[in-house]
């Protein structure tokens, strides 16, 4: 589990296939205190496993599914993505909950400097708009952020010059794919709705005139 709140970047300094997959040598420019092998930490909001670490590099193994269903592979040698460890219980909670499951990519469509912000426009995936709401949480490449505006097409986020400045996003031009996982709470709020109005409406077709009748409600 993470927050979304960027520790620093990483830069991608070796890859190879193994597996079907890839296994990326990456070097983070913070330290990484009391590193532990096996621990989860995002990579441009994907949750890897941590292995072979030395100083600030480290490896992790990237499946077949999420070289599909990520841009990971298609970050290059010498490329950067963003950094965070997994939360611990007693961090702060500055950004909101984020699982490190990317649920799709989606593209750039606008980058309109306003002030000393920077608004950023990007597409809707398909069959994920009903969670992506107004002045609601969403994850760009492992960075919790606010959504300024939604319709059923696109939606807009506001860049800090700060996080330009400690992420990626102040590299990304017009068409530049990114990825995105939206808020797991609207998930799994759906999820539980849909599973009740299914036993609700499973319990109520069971009551019909032979159940009546065998519990002497008819005759």
């Amino acid at each position: 589990m993470f927050t979304g709140i960027i520790q620093g970047k990483g830069k991608l300094i070796a890859k190879r296939p193994a597996g079907g997959g890839m296994v990326f040598g990456i070097e983070a420019d913070f330290d990484l205190s009391d590193p532990m092998e096996g621990e989860s930490i995002a990579c441009n909001g994907v949750c890897l496993t941590a292995k072979k670490i030395v100083g600030r590099r480290f490896e992790v193994d990237v499946s077949p599914e999420s070289l599909s269903r990520t841009i990971l592979g298609n970050i290059g040698v010498g490329m950067h993505m963003n950094l965070e460890r997994a939360l611990r219980l007693s961090d702060r909670l500055g950004g909101h909950l984020v699982s490190g499951h990317v649920d799709a990519k989606t593209s750039v469509l606008e980058i309109k400097p306003v002030g000393d912000f920077v608004l950023f426009q990007f597409a809707v995936p398909a069959g994920l708009g009903r969670y992506i709401i107004e002045k609601g949480s969403i994850t760009i490449n492992g960075i919790s952020l606010t959504v300024n505006f939604c319709d059923e097409r696109v939606f807009s986020v506001s860049i800090i010059p700060h996080t330009l400045q400690v992420t990626t996003l102040g590299t990304l031009k017009q068409g530049d794919e990114i990825n995105i996982e939206v808020d797991l709470i609207g998930k799994y709020v759906e999820k539980l709705l849909f599973a009740k109005e299914n036993t609700d409406r499973g319990q109520s077709s069971r009551i019909n005139s032979a159940f009546l009748a065998e519990h002497g409600f008819l005759k």
